[in-house]
Order: structure tokens, then C-alpha cells, then sequence
């Protein structure tokens, strides 16, 4: 590719759709850290690793380095919740999540990498406010999945 907006674009959106992916099974299985957060540490992933190598850097280990960094601490996140009313609750992880895309898109900022900084806030704004609705809806879907189940096993008990 040739165009540097349209290769930066297609970079950043495969990272996201990758995290959306892999973050719509995660929600589909109940879990905490669903489909916004798994589009976020994607798309923060790809801003963090795009900043040496948009800058011309034949090493990025330290881009993956910090990266590791990020996701060690979401996932200290992810252990530490809290048992409420019976259920497991974790509150915080897309507010986590978010804050450490920031975190990317100020880096690539500091790069001077604005494609990245436009295209990287943009597909955080979408993510958090478009994506929303939708996590919203599976999470409901989830919910009722999981009651027609529970009446389930109680008529097969009884």
C-alpha cells in the first residue's frame, strides 16, 4: 500500500476488528473483560507497537515491552473483583482500558504520528459510545441466556 492513511487504517482496523473478535466470544461467554475491552487493548496494542515503526526503529521490543506492561495490568484487574448478592461483579476494566489507549495515543502523539492519534482516538470514540449499544444488548442476551438455563436444570431436577 502506498497510501499512508489507507495502510494506518487498515492496521488499526484489523487490530480492532481482531479484538472484537475475540472480545464478542468473551461476552458471548459471560465474561468480564467482553467486547469493547478486547477492542481497546487491540487497538492500544497496535498504537504502541506502530510508533517505532512508523518512526523508522528496527527494534520494538521495547514498544512490546510496554505493551506487556498494559495488559499485566488489566488482567491484576480482572482477578481482583468482588463477590456481590451471590454474583461476581468487576467493574472498571473498559475505564481501564480506555485509559491505557490514551495512554497509546499520547505516545504516538509524542511521535508526531498524527494518522495514528486521529485514526487511534477515532476508533476509541467509536468503540466506547458506537460499540456500546451492542455490548449492552449481548450482555442482555447473555442474561436471559443464562435464566432459560437455570429454569432448565430446576425442571430437569424436579
Amino acid at each position: 500500500m502506498t497510501n499512508p492513511w489507507l495502510e494506518t487504517t487498515f492496521r488499526m482496523g484489523a487490530a480492532v476488528l481482531a479484538g472484537g473478535v475475540i472480545g464478542f466470544d468473551r461476552q458471548m461467554g459471560g465474561r468480564p473483560a467482553g467486547l469493547r475491552t478486547h477492542m481497546l487493548v487491540a487497538l492500544g496494542a497496535a498504537l504502541i507497537v506502530s510508533i517505532p515503526l512508523s518512526a523508522g526503529l528496527a527494534d520494538s521490543s521495547r514498544a512490546v515491552q510496554g505493551v506487556a506492561t498494559g495488559i499485566g495490568f488489566l488482567c491484576a484487574g480482572d482477578i481482583l473483583h468482588h463477590v456481590r448478592d451471590g454474583q461476581e461483579r468487576v467493574k472498571g476494566l473498559t475505564s481501564s482500558a480506555a485509559l491505557w489507549v490514551t495512554a497509546a495515543i499520547g505516545m504516538v502523539a509524542a511521535a508526531g504520528t498524527w494518522r495514528h492519534v486521529v485514526i487511534g482516538t477515532g476508533g476509541t470514540m467509536v468503540i466506547l459510545i458506537a460499540v456500546k449499544p451492542l455490548e449492552k444488548h449481548l450482555m442482555k442476551r447473555a442474561e436471559a441466556d443464562e435464566k432459560a438455563a437455570q429454569k432448565t436444570a430446576i425442571g430437569d431436577a424436579g
